[in-house]
């Protein structure tokens, strides 16, 4: 199973038997003629459409019998909408979320919100571990230090039976706390990030909208990519994905698929970020700024994609389970530990986390 991309702005997509058959328009300015690629139906479980591209209804029908989304880009890659067949049969399981979600029950919420800190701190200490093998700078050295103590703190971390207060994020309670550990980690993470770059880009934070660098591109691009992996793979389970722990339910937010995302981050989009760059595959010309706001072009995009691909067929040994996944499927065995602690099959969430 893969993700289709659909990049070549006015291609349209329809249904030839077994096959999706994507036809491409011939583009003057670039000197590429008209052509249609096809492939096989039933090894697509996503379609991620850029821009100005156009699946025909028989296309959708058959794509959403076979319960692969649909996901809708700006040409530049801002998330706009996502089709899917809606939620499984499987109530019970959606029962048992909300009734572990903030609201009904805090102390529960907090155990699963702990679990996401706590793999996003571990895979970005990992990461930084790895690449100060042949950097030995001190500053990195420190940073994996401040994450050590920020991980004992968030395991040492009690619930004190209150629900966070969003008015008040930071407030001194359990979920204040935890939050603080979070944003300390991520800042300690990305305080030391262009030490890992072998080409200056012009990274120096982490800026999320707009993204002020080619870096901040692509980390955002990466994203958003990720965000609708695990979107998919929640509705594929069965949850909801706009019930979350660690992230407050709001209207139109995919709560969930941010909380599980968290762990995905460093060893998925981070390190391919980190390869784009150092090994030059993406350079500055690779990147279009408007306003300020940096963006990847289209030839840029491929490059991205193609890394990014790469890195999801990647087979892995899973650290809880030691069977060989790719990260791609790991989302899913993620998504589905998630589930039967929701269900009370295991007795915690264990946060997929490298070694």
């Amino acid at each position: 199973m893969t993700t289709l991309y659909l990049t070549e702005q006015y291609s349209f997509v329809k249904k030839d038997g077994d096959t999706l058959v994507v036809q491409i328009p011939a583009n003057k300015q670039r000197g590429t003629e008209k052509r249609s690629v096809r492939v096989p139906l039933m090894k697509v479980e996503q379609v991620v459409v850029f821009g100005d591209c156009t699946l025909s209804t028989p296309a959708l029908l058959a794509l959403l019998e076979q319960q692969a989304e649909v996901c809708y880009l700006s040409y530049y890659g801002q998330f706009k909408g996502r089709l899917n067949n809606g939620f499984t049969k499987n109530a019970g399981l959606r029962v048992a979320q909300h009734r572990r979600a903030v609201v009904n029950n805090p102390h529960q919420a907090l155990l699963a919100a702990k679990a996401f800190v706590r793999g996003k701190l571990a895979n970005m200490r990992t990461l930084l571990l790895r690449a100060n093998r042949k950097l030995e700078d001190d500053a990195v050295t420190r940073a994996v230090k401040r994450m050590a103590v920020l991980l004992a703190q968030v395991d040492q971390l009690e619930s004190d039976g209150l629900p966070p207060d969003p008015s008040k994020p930071q407030a001194n309670s359990a979920w204040g706390r935890l939050l603080g550990l979070e944003g300390s980690g991520s800042a300690a993470y990305f305080g030391v990030f262009s030490k890992l770059l072998k080409y200056d880009l012009g990274f120096t934070k982490r800026v999320r909208r707009p993204p002020t660098d080619p870096v901040n591109a692509m980390l955002s691009f990466g994203y958003t990519l990720l965000t609708n992996q695990v979107a998919s793979a929640i509705n594929m389970v069965g949850l909801d994905p706009y019930v979350g722990f660690l992230h407050g339910s709001k209207y139109g937010k995919p709560a969930l698929a941010l909380d599980l995302v968290e762990e995905f981050r460093p060893i998925v989009v981070d390190s391919t970020v980190l390869t784009l760059v150092n090994t030059g595959a993406i350079k500055q010309e690779d990147f279009v700024e408007t306003l300020g706001a940096f963006q990847l072009t289209e030839a840029g995009r491929k490059t991205f994609l193609q890394k990014y691909e790469e890195r999801l067929n990647t087979t892995i040994q899973h650290p809880t389970f030691d069977y060989q996944v790719t990260y791609r499927k790991a989302i899913e065995v993620q998504t589905r530990l998630l589930a039967k602690w929701l269900t009370g099959e295991v007795p915690e969430y264990v946060p997929f986390v490298v070694r």
